[in-house]
């Protein structure tokens, strides 16, 4: 027998245990009549081995494991991938702060030393969210787990090798390169970080702005217009104005630009102005960027530090002057005064400032929001910087790849995320993958430098020269790059990472210490999970991918990227569809952020927390610490308790319910609440079932019911069958839920169950025994409906209310739609009696009848409808009707109701007390009639009206249109009472 209750906590780590033991989260075997068709592959977006689960994490990972599940029931191959991505900034930070606290520090370490103490990290700590993603129930094939990194313990791993022959490969093909370029720098980390990892936030700042006088003296006229050409400033000036936010990067100016149609310096483009301070003379030029209405309409060119003057300063062929170092401070060169050498970026702005305000050139200072870069990591600025990394050449790659989405043999749902895949990829820049750590992978390159260079013995007089000069060994191994360096040097070489002379006979060679940018090796995650470079089986069977589930903000940094790499080395797309799923709010419609503390964790919903523990963790890493006390007392007043247990299987279906295309989810506490109290209407149904012997039965056939009653379910039931299967291919998640739900709440648990109790109370019923097969049997399908939703809960029901099982719901076959149901009579029959109960018991509520009480139902008819004899025993105990007779005509004051053009009436003699009645729905009236009165009020007031916000107006209407519904129905009831 069942327990009284499901108890989550206990029943779901028990059941995911039993899961990942027997293998059933591994592939089938492949069998001689399997098609591609037949096999199902998901890769999970591989989530950083410093990460703790999320929202988006729980959103990501319901539907892929809805996914997961549906196709494994069809019988298919399912093969769900897992992993981690080895994250390298966030990791080497992980580390590093640790080992701070322990009084050590990287500097004074060698790599090897380092690298040692993050490998020791990750066994310990590393890849706690594969745990949490097992408790949120994702059945991955745990047993394929993969590191972007590899394994270098295991021999058999490929994760490394793939991503070196991949480097190799494509540097062969001239698809990967080594630059100099403009890439966003981050000045704590000293590396530089992709798109991804700058935050832009707005902060209050300054606008400056400068005089930038003409070389000589010389002067023009400067004329302002408004739109009908009148004029409405003119003077002579001797300067051309610009305006910045960085002053100090006024010291690496090239060019002064100005649009080619702005007319006020049509008379001085191709002139010189001196830089102030520098002195150095720079041209005023045209260019299409600066844009004539946005300040002075002209703009300072500092190539070297802003990627859109970067771009200019190519067009032109501008000189570009590096500013600072590695760490933002500004270095010593022949154009940098000395003034300002080995000064932090800051404190030259506020010197720059200084000076050039003493040198009379500062117009004006402007206070302004200004929307500036932010590592997400360090949380420090990030300043563009020019420097030497390794780049693949992306336009290459990315025409195939824009082409497979324009034909369709890659789909976007909702296909609108299809536009933003297309902005990327026809504007698509280089992709910088070096990054200056050391976690990651090591860059496959050694350098030596050219042979004449050696030969002549002149690398110790011109080192600089010489660095221009480098020889790249681009090889799969030490070994290997050994052997290339010495077909070239024809002699001894030897690896030196410090090699700075060369030797008699010997040359010295050494190895790039930059590693790859993470996102080159997810970006073959597709493939390289399933064992390229080798021509695995699992390649053969399992790419491309079915589908591949993520967020809509790494579109470009890892999907595009896959689809580039896939096609590249494997020569086919590496995905079929590519679902992007919503984003999950708080209840106000936040976006869920640590530093601003309003995070829901996943685990705290499932597990339950106490409200002094969730309040530490929402106040814990704010970005404003003293924001805390105003958080905690929000908290505290929305969930004064903190969280129940609620359960995997209540927070999944509340995703997935809200999960509508192209909608973010508005997460509801009180909605996962009530789905927990869905799983316990299950459970309830379950032992009525359970209480009553409604046991599958092998012999059993839907399509040989007889019963009304039962045809009817069962036609429900195969729509049901029909709509979640079209739903969930469709990638419906809402829909999919909704229609479950629907059909286990409403259709089965509030009617069917109580419209079959009174053939299931009686043993010599003679559709006693079919009613219990159907109730089994329907059952059951909604088991294997809602399994992919709910997956503990229905295999824990599955396992209980029969012996019998061959094999756990998990690996059970989806729902098959029985053939040749067509049972519109029954479904019609029943829909009337339906509607008739409903409307008896509206009515009855309306007159505050209690339950308890029986009455007569009286037809207005010439004759009684066969179906008042076909349903008598269930209409009885279901509308609380004591007898059903035909009438002439209604009786004073009796209860009325209209069902297919016939009148049904229930007298109220002896059922309540009129007087009383008449009193409350007089006073229930009274009451309405002032709430909407108070409405009309605020609604009359223009002052309301016009300053509230749009919301609370339209709340008020909504408010007002409900009373009036209300008011309707108690004056109706009044009328039928007098």
């Amino acid at each position: 027998m069942l327990k009284n209750k499901f108890n989550a906590s206990e029943v779901e780590p028990r059941l995911y245990k039993a899961w990942e033991d027997s293998g059933a989260f591994k592939p089938r075997k492949s069998r001689p009549t399997d098609t591609p068709n037949d096999n199902y592959s998901i890769i999970i977006p591989p989530p950083n081995v410093t990460g703790s689960l999320h929202m988006g994490h729980a959103v990501n990972n319901t539907i892929q494991d809805i996914l997961i599940r549906y196709n494994r029931m069809l019988g298919k191959a399912v093969l769900w991938q897992p992993g981690t991505d080895h994250a390298g900034i966030a990791t080497q930070m992980v580390v590093e702060r640790k080992l701070s606290a322990e009084n050590k520090h990287r500097k004074n370490m060698t790599r090897d030393e380092f690298l040692g103490h993050v490998w020791k990290w990750k066994s310990e700590s590393g890849g706690n969210i594969n745990q949490q993603l097992r408790r949120l129930g994702s059945s991955c094939d745990w047993s394929r787990e993969k590191f972007t990194l590899g394994d270098p313990e295991n021999s058999d791993d490929n994760m490394s090798e793939a991503v070196t022959k991949a480097f190799v490969d494509m540097y062969n093909k001239g698809l990967i390169y080594r630059d100099k370029r403009l890439v966003n720098w981050d000045p704590h980390f000293q590396t530089a970080i992709s798109d991804l990892e700058v935050e832009n936030i707005e902060k209050d700042g300054s606008f400056w702005h400068f005089k930038y006088p003409l070389e000589g003296g010389e002067t023009y006229t400067y004329l302002e217009k408004d739109d009908e050409g009148n004029i409405l400033l003119s003077e002579v000036r001797d300067y051309i104005s610009i305006a910045t936010t960085r002053p100090e990067t006024m010291l690496g100016d090239g060019a002064v630009a100005v649009h080619p149609d702005d007319k006020r310096y049509a008379s001085i483009i191709g002139k010189k102005v001196k830089l102030p301070i520098s002195n150095r003379l720079i041209p005023i030029i045209s260019d299409e960027y600066p844009d004539p209405d946005f300040g002075s309409g002209a703009v300072k060119i500092t190539g070297a530090h802003d990627f859109n003057d970067y771009e200019v300063a190519k067009r032109h062929n501008i000189p570009l002057y590096s500013l600072m170092d590695e760490r933002g401070v500004m270095v010593d060169s022949e154009f940098m005064p000395k003034k300002y050498v080995g000064m932090d970026r800051f404190q030259a702005r506020k010197e720059v400032v200084k000076d050039i305000e003493e040198e009379g050139c500062l117009l004006l200072i402007e206070d302004k929001k200004v929307m500036q870069p932010f590592g997400d990591r360090s949380g420090v600025i990030i300043e563009p910087m020019l420097t030497d990394q390794w780049f693949v050449a992306a336009d290459k790659l990315s025409e195939n790849a824009i082409n497979k989405v324009n034909n369709g043999s890659i789909k976007f749902v909702p296909d609108n995320w299809k536009k933003t895949y297309d902005h990327w990829m026809n504007d698509i820049q280089p992709w910088c993958i070096s990054r200056q750590l050391w976690w990651g992978h090591q860059i496959p390159v050694w350098y030596g430098y050219a042979k004449d260079i050696i030969k002549d013995k002149t690398l110790n007089t011109k080192k600089d020269d010489n660095k221009k000069r480098l020889i790249e060994f681009v090889a799969q191994s030490q070994a290997e790059a050994i052997s290339m360096a010495e077909a070239y040097y024809g002699c001894t070489v030897r690896i030196d990472d410090h090699a700075d002379e060369a030797e008699n006979k010997v040359v010295k060679i050494w190895r790039d210490q930059d590693v790859l940018d993470t996102w080159f090796s997810s970006g073959l995650w597709s493939f390289s999970t399933m064992g390229w470079p080798k021509k695995t089986e699992e390649l053969s069977r399992f790419y491309p991918t079915s589908t591949l589930v993520t967020a809509f903000d790494i579109i470009f940094f890892w999907v595009a990227r896959m689809i580039m790499l896939g096609l590249h080395f494997m020569d086919d797309v590496p995905f079929n569809d590519i679902y992007i799923h919503a984003l999950v709010l708080d209840e106000q419609g936040k976006k869920m952020s640590k530093s601003i503390g309003n995070t829901l964790d996943p685990l705290d919903l499932i597990d339950g927390v106490q409200i002094d523990e969730l309040i530490l963790k929402r106040t814990r890493g704010l970005k404003n610490p003293d924001s805390a006390p105003k958080i905690a007392k929000a908290t505290r007043k929305q969930y004064p308790e903190g969280f129940e247990a609620y359960g995997a299987d209540a927070l999944r279906f509340t995703l997935a319910s809200m999960a509508g295309q192209g909608r973010n989810i508005r997460l509801s506490v009180d909605r996962i609440a009530g789905y927990r109290n869905f799983g316990t209407k299950l459970w309830s149904a379950a032992t009525f079932g359970q209480l009553n012997k409604c046991t599958p039965s092998n012999s059993f056939s839907p399509k040989d019911v007889n019963h009304v009653l039962n045809k009817w379910i069962v036609s429900k039931a195969s729509k049901t069958i029909e709509t979640v299967t079209n739903f969930i291919e469709s990638y419906r998640f809402n829909d999919s839920a909704d229609e479950i739900y629907k059909f286990s709440w409403d259709t089965f648990c509030s009617w069917y169950l109580e419209l079959v109790k009174p053939i299931l109370s009686d043993s010599h019923n003679a559709f006693n025994r079919e009613t219990r097969e159907t109730f089994a049997w329907v059952f059951d399908q909604i088991l294997k409906l809602l399994h992919p939703f709910m997956p503990f809960i229905t295999e824990e029901l599955w396992h209980n209310l029969s012996a019998n099982r061959d094999k756990m719901l998990i690996v059970s076959d989806w729902p098959e739609l029985p053939v040749d149901i067509n049972e519109e009579s029954s479904v019609s029959d029943v829909e009337w009696l339906q509607m008739l109960i409903t409307n008896l018991r509206s009515v009855r509520a309306d007159m505050n009848i209690p339950p308890s009480k029986m009455a007569p139902l009286l037809v207005l008819s010439a004759s009684l409808d066969k179906k008042l004899n076909l349903f008598a025993d269930q209409l009885k105990p279901m509308a609380r009707v004591s007898s059903i007779s035909l009438s002439g005509d209604v009786p004073r004051g009796a209860l009325q109701t209209v069902v297919d053009g016939v009148t049904y009436a229930i007298p109220l003699d002896g059922l309540l007390d009129k007087t009383v009645e008449r009193d409350r729905l007089n006073k229930e009236i009274s009451k309405i009639e002032v709430e909407i009165s108070k409405i009309d009020n605020k609604l009359s007031n223009h002052a309301f009206v016009s300053n509230a916000p749009e919301k609370v107006v339209v709340l008020q209407k909504d408010r007002k249109l409900s009373y009036l519904n209300e008011l309707e129905k108690l004056n109706l009831a009044l009328v039928n009472l007098n």
